[in-house]
């Protein structure tokens, strides 16, 4: 099998799994390989073994590989008292997936100041900001006010717009001429 061939083969296989969120059966994989024999399929599935691409768990299933799929969610923490922590290995789970609902529409921020430290938001931090996303009262909002940009809570009171910060070494900001919304802040991320 040419190198084009199976560079295809792997592309619709990512395709099905971000389509699904699950691995494709055998026979699901005849249909998107365009094959006509399980042979045919398990020689590209063993290619994508060797890759690195996916791997076969204890009991010989598909697995999502990491390095291509996302990170594998094995379970769950206690953030209070300490328990039992149970592990089992799980699908692979794209960060982007998880944190980004609308790629086309969301862009990236790295955060400078202290504004809004009080709501989580450290300097340095990257906040996912979503366009043309209508904001809602107690959003964090990407705005453009008076020609400056900044990131603050969206509030109404009296029937105007405030933006406030959440920290209270901030004042409000009362727009004066023009508010324009750039965006609203759908996640941070932080690297410790």
């Amino acid at each position: 099998m040419s190198q084009e061939k199976y560079n295809n083969y792997k592309q619709n296989f990512i395709k099905f799994f971000q389509q699904t969120r699950r691995m494709p059966s055998y026979a699901e994989m005849l249909e998107i390989f365009h094959f006509q024999s399980k042979n045919a399929v398990a020689k590209v599935v063993s290619k994508f073994i060797d890759e690195g691409l996916i791997y076969k768990d204890e009991s010989g299933h598909l697995v999502a590989g990491a390095d291509v799929f996302g990170i594998r969610l094995v379970g769950n923490v206690q953030a209070g008292m300490p328990t039992d922590a149970e592990q089992e290995v799980g699908e692979a789970l794209s960060l982007d997936e998880y944190l980004i609902e609308k790629k086309d529409k969301s862009y990236l921020l790295e955060v400078t100041g202290d504004s809004m430290i009080d709501a989580g938001i450290n300097e340095g931090d990257l906040v996912i900001v979503e366009q043309g996303r209508t904001p809602k009262i107690d959003d964090i909002v990407i705005a453009e006010v008076d020609h400056e940009w900044t990131m603050k809570y969206y509030v109404k009171e009296k029937n105007r717009i405030i933006l406030r910060p959440a920290n209270k070494k901030y004042s409000d900001i009362i727009p004066d001429q023009e508010l324009k919304i750039g965006g609203v802040v759908t996640g941070v991320v932080r690297k410790y």
